[in-house]
């Protein structure tokens, strides 16, 4: 594990001195201040950690694999939370979270939703209605209130990676800890085995 790739963050939200020597390291894409995730979940008082991947990433695959090399463990594509954002109405977003190995049930989400028709948000869409970039997604920090989905998957594991708001830069913690932070929302069966 190197200082530069890991930074665990009290449960207080409070740097230490170590800390902000590791935070000025991790150059987040030329950010001062931490992703949005990560003020989002100091809020809450929850424990996580940052990491930034040395490159772009390309694949499910290569993220889970850059940070299970960081981690000195396993970290599988099936940890990897994707945020994905469905349009269900005219300015009306959905966010579904799913482990990274599965699909979204089209028909079981149409079913959940009451929807005969959506879509997934476009490119343009996701930004406006999230605030990140795709790649970057996440159900904290966002502008606005947003329906969250969550696929029983992405519990499965004691320990999950999701976007933070930043490219290149993923929040990593306990799936206990992010069940918490969502508070009230959805979870049943929104995928399949891809």
């Amino acid at each position: 594990m190197t200082s530069r790739s890991i930074c665990p963050v009290a449960r207080s939200g409070v740097f230490s001195s170590r800390f902000a020597i590791r935070a000025k390291s991790l150059k987040l894409a030329g950010m001062t201040n931490r992703p949005p995730v990560a003020l989002a979940l100091d809020r809450l008082h929850l424990p996580y950690r940052l990491f930034t991947h040395p490159g772009p990433i390309h694949s499910l695959e290569q993220a889970a694999l850059e940070r299970a090399h960081a981690l000195a463990r396993g970290h599988l594509p099936d940890q990897v939370v994707r945020s994905i954002v469905f349009r269900v109405g005219k300015d009306d977003f959905v966010m579904v979270l799913i482990a990274g190995d599965r699909q979204v049930a089209w028909p079981m989400l149409r079913k959940h939703l009451g929807q005969s028709r959506l879509t997934m948000a476009t490119e343009a869409e996701v930004k406006a209605a999230t605030g990140y970039e795709r790649g970057a997604v996440a159900p904290f920090g966002l502008p606005r209130p947003m329906r969250i989905l969550v696929d029983n998957s992405v519990f499965i594991h004691a320990e999950i990676s999701l976007g933070s708001g930043v490219r290149g830069t993923t929040v990593i913690m306990q799936s206990a800890d992010l069940r918490q932070a969502l508070g009230e929302v959805e979870v049943s069966s929104f995928g399949e085995s891809a």
